[in-house]
């Protein structure tokens, strides 16, 4: 089934369920090291670099964390000291007063009520503060908790774009990409479109001729400029 910017009729169910297993495929043929950009050598600290990558790109967050868990090795750690003395190690991360905050009081939590140890359990993470539904299932999908589809802004727009949803609240769309998705791709799924949105599919001018999905994708949203070269040079499209 070919698109070519638009879907050819309406499209059922079952046939959207194949549809989308084919964009996984061919994104994880072009992309087979697809993975989770921030670093981490412990389930805290992927908690606590999830936390931060908030309105901050993986790169800076890797950039101040190895100090960070230097000093904070531990749920415990963090429990004991105050969010202004986290705050310097985070400041270049953006809203790093909140941030600091939140590390500290779900660390205190974390000590109070789970050993010090990251729960696996989306519902009981996404209670922690600074965490929510969204940071429960990057943590639980890359440490083997439940199953989730964490919907991030790329995944959102790409969703959207590839006409797996019309919604915009993140909690529809992941129920959306769940139904159209099975689940052993919802994890590998997820960091697939993550990274397509990082390196193709951009929010402005996606690249949709370099695009490896192009044929099966509806184009939603995207401008018929950014879908299609131009012919011709500007003066032979002139008129006399």
């Amino acid at each position: 089934m070919t698109y070519n910017g638009r879907v050819p009729g309406r499209e059922t169910a079952a046939t959207k369920r194949e549809r989308a297993v084919k964009v996984m495929e061919r994104l994880e043929a072009s992309m087979p090291d697809a993975h989770i950009e921030l670093d981490f050598h412990s389930p805290l600290e992927l908690l606590v670099a999830v936390m931060l990558s908030a309105q901050c790109t993986d790169k800076r967050v890797n950039m101040v964390t190895p100090a960070l868990f230097q000093r904070f090795p531990s749920a415990h750690a963090f429990a004991q000291v105050q969010p202004t003395d986290v705050e310097p190690f985070i400041r270049t991360c953006g809203l790093y007063r909140a941030k600091a905050k939140n590390i500290v009081a779900a660390a205190k939590i974390l000590v109070e009520e789970h050993g010090g140890q990251v729960p696996l359990r989306r519902d009981t993470l996404a209670e922690l503060p600074g965490v929510g539904r969204k940071t429960a299932g990057v943590v639980c999908i890359h440490l083997g908790g439940d199953d989730a589809f964490p919907v991030d802004t790329h995944v959102k727009r790409l969703a959207y774009r590839l006409g797996f949803t019309t919604h915009e609240d993140p909690d529809k769309v992941e129920t959306d990409m769940r139904a159209v998705l099975p689940t052993p791709w919802w994890t590998k799924g997820h960091q697939l479109l993550v990274w397509h949105g990082r390196r193709t599919c951009f929010a402005r001018s996606p690249e949709c001729q370099r695009c490896v999905v192009a044929e099966l994708c509806p184009k939603k949203g995207v401008a018929r400029a950014t879908t299609e070269k131009p012919t011709g040079s500007a003066r032979s499209r002139a008129k006399p």
